[in-house]
């Protein structure tokens, strides 16, 4: 495969030349402020500057806005150091933030800001899926990918192997044959059958294993840690696709104080496949419930369903097997299944539907025996034309031209005059414009996006898919980019179900939500921590942003808010004594709860987290970064990294102190430790804490063993706090700068470009058109849509 061009040949060979360079008087400025601390081998921070000539070049460019930021903020030259006359100063940023811009600009002018920018893997299902109709989930098929500022839409990088390449044919070849096959099937493959005790339990009672056992008429699952305990061989899937199962359980020997929390999972349930994927769980209480879970099985793939909280009484089973009547004199908690209906479903269009997107209104029809399907046409060339015609405007996303679609027509053709049936025939032309560059990429051009490119731009910043039929009729109507009108659509597009969609995508990357399951809480130190916690963490994340998209709750709330949401098993992980049920609801907080704003989210405390211990440093970079807005660069290669001392014989706070007495360190330590150190109070699995929890067996092996907690800290300009509550107000102060960072995250994620220097300006506008709302933040949504910057490539 051809290597692209370095930036500096592709700008040359196309007669685009940028010939700025910073002005004399800021190189000479640097010279007498800056080169005793940072020149040669020995620099300070490993930056020298003394190599940086004023000529911008891809590589001098951020070196220069790195010094631009620092000069401009006071941060260097250091407070300790001689200070540059305020006129001075004041010329070298002006001066230098002028030729900065002027020169980005004209960059973004020729080339656009953003690069070729093409699907990433879940928009890539997402598209097929509604262009084709069909429900698999494709993504699975797809290499992982790479994430550039955060993000994996970001266009800088996104690259293309000649794996990559084989791997979108597998794709699209799994799509076209799963749509193909529905759409020529004489019947519906879905199916549902109801399902007694007797069939779900295990068919030898004399046999120990791992299926329920019967009692009193039900299927019964006791709590215990067994591997893969609970698993129902009777729902093992002999086809792939989706299943969902509705069952009625109640509980047995059910706590007083809560009910028996459970889990369903799905996968082979054998020890040569450890893995379970996630379907839900439930409450299981003395009266007998009713819950419905959706799942795509694989053959040979079955439903487990079993209590899952850890804080349960665990069963005590000999030889990893269960024996029927074991669990009963345990007097143990656990679930009886009184009924289950499991079906095989589809999500999305029906067989006729598919029918219709691939053939129109063309007739299909099989033989007598039925092994052979073919399209009737009179005119099949021409009918061809129409269908890939028709097929390739929604592909691409925008009308097509005759010029365009006439090399598949062809294809076509000659695969007809080959002998190739029509049926064939069409399928090689989809293929075909499945693999084009204008399926795959988005198609863009430097300036203002036209309508097509901006409904496209939209839809995939919303819903990760294609642009829906109102949408493109607004598009084709030439009235998307009116204010009102786009302002309707985002409105429209959010309240559609697939709107919550956009919650959960944008999460997954902007909180790193998407690493949930990277690390697991050492059960040793945190046995409270279970997969029903984790999980209910990213459902009270995902319910409080979707919260204050649909009020326009204000920005501020990321860091201090009076409310979240929680179910019964997180509440009493979070020490909250007044809340039940199952449901995940909406509760307002006190002051003792320890909890405030998305700041003390659990999935967040747990991302940030390495699972034994916590860190300040990685803490405090990730809430700098994805929260506050503050870049941090990263250190030196000759700093070491601090590893938290698990033996609690030092605190952290201790071997940061000894850190910091590097002064290349503490520039960096003094905006990463206060949101740090705020957050030492919850641990790895984010629960409250005062004291360290260490793995000395007993307190005497270790004299500083548990030792206390200091939450304190202290910002940049000399500002202090205390504790937690402090420093959620201090950061409020300025709720602008929470809303900035908020509209750079979302530019980057919706438009594909990280935002540079020359997008500040534009952030600065789409923030002011939300302050009104008091930065709320759908507010913030629409005044990126709004923009200029998303609107243009």
């Amino acid at each position: 495969m051809t290597r692209p061009l370095p930036i500096l040949v592709f700008l040359l060979l196309n007669g685009i030349v940028f010939a700025e360079s910073i002005p004399n008087g800021s190189v000479e400025f640097l010279k007498s402020n800056c080169f005793d601390c940072h020149t040669g081998s020995d620099a300070e921070a490993g930056l020298d500057l003394s190599a940086l000539t004023g000529e911008l070049t891809q590589r001098s460019f951020d070196t220069w806005v790195s010094v631009h930021d620092r000069v401009r903020d006071g941060e260097m030259p250091p407070k300790d150091s001689d200070q540059p006359q305020p006129d001075d100063k004041n010329a070298f940023v002006a001066a230098t933030s002028k030729q900065l811009l002027q020169h980005q600009r004209q960059e973004f002018q020729s080339l656009g800001r953003v690069r070729a920018r093409r699907l990433t893997n879940l928009q890539l299902q997402r598209t097929l899926q509604d262009l084709l109709g069909i429900d698999i989930p494709l993504a699975r098929l797809m290499p992982d990918e790479p994430r550039t500022h955060g993000f994996n839409t970001v266009a800088a990088g996104q690259s293309i192997s000649h794996f990559q390449l084989q791997t979108h044919l597998s794709v699209v070849d799994a799509a076209l044959d799963e749509a193909f096959r529905r759409a020529i099937a004489d019947e519906p493959d879905e199916w549902s059958k109801t399902l007694s005790p007797q069939q779900i339990a295990r068919t030898n009672p004399k046999r120990r294993c791992r299926e329920p056992e019967m009692l009193n008429g039900k299927a019964v699952v006791w709590s215990g840690n067994t591997t893969f305990y609970g698993r129902l061989p009777v729902t093992t899937a002999r086809q792939p696709g989706w299943y969902q199962m509705k069952i009625k359980v109640s509980g047995l020997n059910v706590p007083q104080q809560h009910g028996i929390w459970s889990t369903v999972r799905t996968g082979p349930c054998v020890s040569s496949a450890p893995l379970l994927g996630w379907s839900g769980a439930f409450e299981a209480v003395d009266k007998p419930l009713e819950w419905t879970f959706d799942a795509w099985l694989d053959p040979g793939e079955m439903f487990e369903v079993r209590p899952g909280d850890k804080t349960l009484k665990q069963g005590r089973f000999a030889g990893g097997q269960i024996g029927a009547g074991e669990g009963t004199p345990q007097k143990l908690p656990g679930i009886a299944i009184h009924e289950m209906q499991l079906q095989r479903i589809h999500k999305g269009p029906n067989n006729g539907v598919i029918r219709q997107l691939l053939f129109d209104t063309l007739e299909v029809v099989a033989d007598k025996n039925g092994k052979h399907t073919r399209v009737i046409s009179t005119a099949p060339k021409q009918d061809a034309a129409r269908l890939l015609q028709q097929f390739a405007a929604r592909a691409f996303r925008r009308p097509v031209p005759d010029a365009v679609v006439a090399p598949f027509e062809q294809l076509v053709a000659d695969s007809i005059d080959n002998k190739m049936s029509l049926l064939e025939a069409l399928r090689v032309g989809y293929r075909a414009i499945l693999c084009s560059p204008r399926f795959l990429h988005f198609q863009e051009e430097p300036g203002l996006l036209d309508d097509f490119a901006v409904a496209s731009r939209l839809s995939y910043l919303l819903w990760n898919t294609m642009p829906d039929q109102t949408l493109m009729a607004q598009t084709k109507s030439g009235r998307l980019q009116q204010p009102a009108v786009l302002q309707q659509q985002v409105d429209r597009m959010l309240s559609d179900e697939r709107g919550q969609d956009f919650v959960k995508d944008f999460a997954d990357q902007w909180l790193d939500l998407s690493e949930i399951d990277f690390t697991e809480p050492d059960r040793r130190l945190y046995g409270e921590f279970d997969i029903i916690v984790q999980q209910s963490m990213l459902q009270e994340t995902h319910a409080f942003l979707q919260e204050m998209l649909d009020q326009n709750a204000q920005i501020g709330n990321v860091i201090e808010s009076d409310f979240t949401f929680v179910n019964s098993r997180l509440a009493r992980f979070y020490d909250m004594d007044r809340v039940s049920g199952g449901h995940l609801q909406k509760v307002q907080l006190r002051s003792d709860d320890k909890r405030s704003g998305l700041l003390t989210h659990g999935s967040i405390l747990k991302v940030t987290a390495n699972g034994t211990t916590t860190s300040p440093v990685l803490r405090g970079v990730w809430v700098s970064e994805r929260l506050l807005g503050v870049e941090i660069p990263p250190p030196p290669k000759s700093v070491a990294a601090i590893e938290p001392d698990i033996r609690g014989a030092t605190t952290i706070r201790e071997q940061l102190a000894k850190h910091k007495s590097d002064a290349s360190c503490a520039s960096c330590h003094v905006k990463i430790d206060p949101p740090g150190f705020v957050l030492e109070n919850f641990d790895p699995a984010g629960q409250w804490r005062t004291t360290y929890r260490t793995k000395a067996k007993k307190s005497k092996d270790l004299k500083n063993a548990a030792r206390k907690i200091d939450a304190s800290g202290d910002f940049p300009d000399g500002t202090s706090f205390e504790t937690l509550q402090e420093f959620q107000q201090l950061i409020l102060r300025d709720k602008a700068s929470l809303a900035r960072n908020f509209v750079r995250q979302l530019l980057t994620y919706g438009t594909g470009a990280a935002c540079e220097f020359a997008d500040r300006d534009a952030v600065d506008v789409i923030v002011a058109a939300a302050e009104e709302s008091n930065y709320g933040l759908r507010s913030l949504v629409e005044a990126v849509v709004m923009s200029d910057t998303f609107r243009s490539k």
